[in-house]
Formats: C-alpha cells, sequence, structure tokens
C-alpha cells in the first residue's frame, strides 16, 4: 500500500496536504469537516499587525481618556458585548482548534516591521499552537526604500519573532525578490524552519463608471503552480529548512508535482474555498492511484526526484528552458 505520510516542521503528517490559511479556519465545525475529510494540518487565518497595533491603541484610547474625571469617566468603556478585540478572539480560536482537532494546527502571523506586536507569537504558542507562519506580506511604494533595506528588516523581524517562541516557525515569502536564494538562505540563518511560496498580491482594479477602487479577491488556478514549482525545485537541497507549495493546487497531478519538486506539504485554500471539504477524499485517492501507476510506494520517495539539485548549473539549465519554450511556440500567423 501506498505510503502519504510526510513531515513538515518537525510534525508528522499523515499526508502532504495542509489547509493554507484562510476562512475556513474560523469556524471549528469546518475545521473538523476538513480533518475529517483528511487534510493532515490546518493553517490558521492570519492576525495581522495592523489589527494587532489598532486594537491596542484604541483600547489605550479608552482606558486613559476621562480617567481624571468623576466616576462617570466609566461610561467611556465600551460595552463588552459590542466591543472585543480581535487578538484576543484570534487565541480563542487557537484554543479552541486544538481542543477540538488531532491534526495540528499552525498559527499565522502577518506583520512587516519589529515592534510590541511580535510578543503575539508567544501568545499563539502558549493558546496552543503546532507551529506558526510568518506571512511576509509588503507592497512597496516608497521609491527612497531600497530593497536591501526592506530585506534586512525584513530578515531582523525573522530573527525576532524565532527568538520569542519554540515552536518552529515557517516564513511566507513573496515572489519579487531579486536574489530569491541568498534571501531564503538569510531567513533560514535567522531562524525559519520552514518557507512557504508563495503568498499572493491581490491586485485592486477601477470602476470606470462609479471611479472607484475595486477590491475583489481571484482564487487562483493551477496555472499559478508554475511559479512556486519553479522555485521550490530550485531551492530543494539547498536550505536547512522544510519547503511548502502554496497558490495553485487544485488536483492530485499539482500535488503530484509539488512533492516532485521537493516539497514536504501541498497547502490548498482557493481549492476547498471552491469545492469544499468533500474534494480531499477524492484527491487523495487520486494521489495513490497516480502513485501506484507509476510504482512509488511513498511520498518520501517522490520528494525532490525532479527539483534541480543535481544540476551543476541550474542558471544554464534556466536559460536552455527559456530558449526552448520560446522556440516552441508554433501558433504564428
Amino acid at each position: 500500500m501506498t505510503n502519504l505520510s510526510t513531515t513538515y516542521l518537525g510534525l508528522n503528517l499523515k499526508n502532504p496536504l495542509v489547509a493554507s490559511a484562510s476562512p475556513l479556519s474560523k469556524k471549528v465545525e469546518h475545521a473538523k469537516q476538513l480533518e475529517e475529510a483528511g487534510i493532515s494540518a490546518i493553517v490558521m487565518y492570519s492576525l495581522f499587525e495592523e489589527q494587532i497595533i489598532h486594537e491596542s491603541l484604541e483600547l489605550d484610547h479608552y482606558l486613559t481618556r476621562g480617567s481624571n474625571a468623576n466616576a462617570e469617566s466609566l461610561s467611556y468603556f465600551p460595552e463588552s458585548e459590542t466591543y472585543s478585540l480581535g487578538p484576543d478572539k484570534y487565541l480563542d480560536q487557537v484554543t479552541a482548534l486544538k481542543k477540538n482537532l488531532s491534526i495540528p494546527v499552525i498559527g499565522s502571523l502577518n506583520g512587516v516591521s519589529s515592534g510590541g506586536w511580535t510578543r503575539y507569537a508567544r501568545l499563539i504558542q502558549d493558546a496552543g499552537a503546532d507551529a506558526l507562519e510568518l506571512n511576509l506580506y509588503y507592497v512597496t511604494t516608497d521609491p527612497s526604500l531600497t530593497s536591501q533595506d526592506l530585506e534586512t528588516a525584513q530578515v531582523e523581524l525573522v530573527a525576532e519573532v524565532s527568538s520569542a517562541i519554540k515552536i518552529p516557525l515557517a516564513v511566507k515569502l513573496s515572489p519579487y525578490i531579486t536574489c530569491l536564494p541568498n534571501f531564503a538562505h538569510r531567513i533560514v540563518k535567522a531562524g525559519a524552519k520552514g518557507l512557504v511560496l508563495f503568498n499572493r498580491f491581490y491586485q485592486p482594479d477601477f470602476d470606470v463608471d462609479e471611479l472607484e477602487i475595486v477590491h475583489s479577491l481571484d482564487l487562483s488556478t493551477s496555472a499559478e503552480l508554475r511559479l512556486p514549482l519553479r522555485w521550490v525545485s530550485i531551492l530543494h537541497g539547498k536550505l536547512q529548512a522544510d519547503l511548502a507549495i502554496t497558490s495553485g493546487v487544485h488536483t492530485a497531478t499539482d500535488v503530484v508535482k509539488s512533492m516532485m519538486s521537493g516539497a514536504r506539504v501541498a497547502m490548498l485554500a482557493s481549492a476547498l474555498l471552491q469545492n469544499g471539504s468533500q474534494m480531499v477524499p477524492g484527491l487523495l485517492g487520486d494521489v495513490q492511484e497516480w502513485m501506484k501507476a507509476h510504482d512509488y510506494e511513498s511520498i518520501q520517495q517522490m520528494q525532490g526526484s525532479m527539483s534541480q539539485q543535481s544540476v551543476a548549473e541550474p542558471a544554464a539549465f534556466e536559460r536552455a528552458n527559456y530558449m526552448k519554450v520560446l522556440g516552441s511556440y508554433r501558433n504564428l500567423p
């Protein structure tokens, strides 16, 4: 029988399918459905640095405003039923998921700067999370900010967060890095035990009739797998860290490709949001059927089998592929 088990961040997983950060982790019943369907671990929805800072400032405002006034100043406090701290709810949800699930629960922090908010990494750990994913999502708009300054700040942030916790830390990266292998190496050296490739930058659109910016969420497709697939295959074997692929995992073929590139796990969000947890058993079954048909006994046997680890000069290899792709186009007028 084929063995689907894998390891990620030191966690033993029954298969490589991990539910990536999404709204599905906001309700225990949805998370339980994912577990029952066969998902091996869940990454919680992200807690944003801005949420923590905003609500801390809001609480400070309520605590300090009118503090020297008479007893009526107590009325400045918000009603408990209408005001609650999002970060506290997040920590409660970590605890609730750990209480109701037997699979690993990975917390998620989304931040870009050092500061007091990073103590929430430890609070997420103390709430019961088995690991933590730090999402470095940042859109640079300041022309005076150099890439070196930004990358150094992010490396320092990873070092700060990793030093604050004892559970494993994974870092979710952007593909928009000039020299990704070097940056990945610096992130791992700063304390990351895993790298998740890649986060998705959501692109705004314009409504030319209402003259407004339109914010919409477009779910991924299998075509988006190519970017993380390429970079995981390049990084495999060159870093002392586990690699995870996210964005574009929808089919059994996508999962097989992810494993062959060198990923330890394949993370799903869009596919689960589109199709629900009921897609998971069929997906796992299709992976097993493919493995049997191609004489693979285990996921570990597949991992990295098509990576560039054995290629002497990956840059030359990539240029050769580039030329082949350009030369293969035949749909000319």
